[in-house]
Parts: C-alpha cells; structure tokens; sequence
C-alpha cells in the first residue's frame, strides 16, 4: 500500500477524489520547499508514478496554481496567492476557536481559553467549557499578567530579552501567588525553555490550585498570533496533564491551519 492509499484508507472517505489529493500532496510539498523540487523528486518524496505527476503539475501550472522556475523546480503560483487573501478577508479567529475547541472539551472534559497579546498582558477572547464546575480567574474580555499564566509566556517565548525589557521595563514582576516568577530573568530562562519545547505549563502561578498548559497559535507568515490552553485543578492535573498537553497543541495546530501556517510533510526519505 502506497502513501495515497494509507492516507485514503485512514479518512475512509466514500465519496474521496484522489486527483484533488494528489494535487494538495503536490502543493503542500512545494510550499515547504520551494524552488528546490523537480518532477523526479516530486515523484519520489510522493511515490506518484512520471506520467501522472507530469499530467498534475501541468495542470497546476495551467491553472496558475504553481510556476515552473529556472532548473525545472517549482513554486507556489499567483493563483493561490489570490486565494489566500480571500480565505483571510473571512478568516475569524474565533470562530475557528470554538469550532476546534469543542472536539478538544470532548476529549480532556476541562475547560479551554484562547487569548492575545496586548503588551505585557493576555486579553482573553474565548472560552470553551468541560463539566468541571471551577470558575476560573479569567473571562473573556479580561486581562491577566501574560508572565503569570501559561497562554501569555507561549506568546512571550517569541521576544528576545530587549524586547521583554521593553514590555516589562521594571525588572521585578508583581506577584500574584507564592510560585509566580519574581522578575525578568527568570522569566527569559523559562521562555527559552518554552520556545524549544513549542508548549508552555504553569503551576499554580497565576492562581492557588490551578494547572495550564498552552500552545501557541502561528499564522501563515510564522508569527504567533494568539495563545491556547487548558486549566484544571490539581487533582484532574496529575491525571490528565500529558493528554492535556498533547491535545492542546493539536488544538493550536489546527488553529494555525485556520490561520495559514503550512505545516511540514513527513517523507520517507
């Protein structure tokens, strides 16, 4: 069974089209190496056989979907950009949240939040809720202290420390519990344990008896647009935090999808 087959027969789609398929396989590939791929290697990386690459690539370069460039590589072409900026006139973030939130309330059964940057503080936009009964410290429309919770360092793993000085100019940072990081550097040393590891957790530093772990959400030009998290009391923590964590950067991958972050191809090669 070849990649087209295992991913047709993992999505069990009746009314599948593998040309279409064939086609998405081609661009994603593309858009994660542009200028870098001949027919041959298009082939190889998708196990598609020549003649029916060629016919693919030919249509795709008709349709002004890709351009064949200089050595016979390929890019992107000006009929996926007029695409783009139509998908992101009608883009809505939130809306995409409370879509994807909901399958992720599914599985863990606690609540999530999704929130931005607004200088040194998370604004909340959203909230999906679990059967939990604990109110949470944040709302939506409110602001909290982003070094003190989880969905505001994911976002603040992204500035160098000149930029953090910026945000926060006095060194020492207000306390809100016991555990909450008292000032700048070790909140740098934290961010670039974050940003390494793509996810961020905070333990009891925003509110006594309460966990999160959060992702961050990447559009299409690679900035972190806004920040997702699940928070849970201790007890449903120390049982939950590994799927918790796994779960929550899915959610951010498929809101980054939403948001146009191409993500890369696993090959065989």
């Amino acid at each position: 069974m070849n990649l087209l087959e295992r991913v047709s027969y993992v999505m069990g789609q009746k009314y599948w089209v593998p040309g279409i398929e064939r086609a998405n396989l081609i661009l994603n590939l593309i858009a994660t190496e542009p200028t870098s791929l001949r027919l041959s290697d298009l082939c190889n990386r998708l196990e598609i056989n020549k003649s029916s690459m060629y016919s693919l690539l030919n249509t795709l370069e008709s349709l002004g979907w890709i351009v064949k460039e200089k050595g016979d590589t390929y890019s992107l072409g000006p009929a996926l950009g007029s695409l783009s900026a139509a998908y992101f006139r009608q883009f809505n973030i939130l809306q995409s949240f409370y879509k994807e939130a909901a399958l992720s309330v599914n599985k863990i059964n606690e609540h999530i939040q999704l929130g931005i940057l607004e200088g040194g503080d998370v604004v909340y936009l959203g909230k999906a809720e679990g059967d939990s009964r604990v109110r949470l410290i944040t709302d939506p429309g409110m602001k909290f202290p982003a070094y003190a919770s989880a969905i505001g360092k994911v976002q603040l793993s992204q500035y160098d420390d000149d930029k953090l000085e910026d945000i926060y100019p006095e060194y020492q940072l207000e306390p809100k519990t016991p555990y909450t990081l008292k000032n700048l550097k070790e909140l740098s040393v934290q961010l670039k344990q974050v940003k390494n590891v793509g996810y961020a957790i905070e333990n009891q530093e925003a509110s006594l008896g309460f966990h999160c772990v959060a992702a961050p959400i990447i559009n299409y030009e690679d900035n972190v647009i806004a920040g997702v998290s699940f928070t849970m009391m201790e007890n449903s923590w120390n049982e939950k935090k590994e799927a918790a964590r796994e779960e929550i950067i899915d959610l951010a991958r498929r809101l980054s999808s939403h948001a146009g972050q191409v993500s890369p191809l696993i090959s065989k090669n």
